[in-house]
């Protein structure tokens, strides 16, 4: 008998405690995992939601926007992950920095 493992994909699962993007503005996290997506909301150009895990305070936390900014920065640097980094928000649209 096969076992699930055998035969299934690795599955990225990213747990920790909901955060808001806001709680953690402007400070130092720890970049540990992240999930590009369709999203169900039409309020972003590129129509996908970030789920990027984090670690703030030795805690594991899970941060969910649909800044096309982050999304382009999380898609082009992802292989690079684990990395720090401070989420800046600049006029109206949130980066890494």
């Amino acid at each position: 008998m096969k076992k699930f493992s055998d035969f299934a994909d690795d599955i990225n699962i990213l747990d920790g405690d909901k955060i808001r993007i806001d709680d953690v503005l402007n400070q130092e996290i720890e970049v540990i995992g992240c999930r590009v997506k369709g999203s169900k909301f039409d309020k972003n150009a590129s129509g996908k939601c970030l789920t990027l895990q984090i670690k703030v305070n030795d805690q594991k936390r899970v941060v969910f926007t649909g800044s096309d900014v982050i999304i382009d920065q999380m898609e082009k640097y992802q292989k690079e992950i684990p990395f720090f980094s401070t989420i800046k928000k600049i006029n109206r649209y949130y980066t890494l920095t």
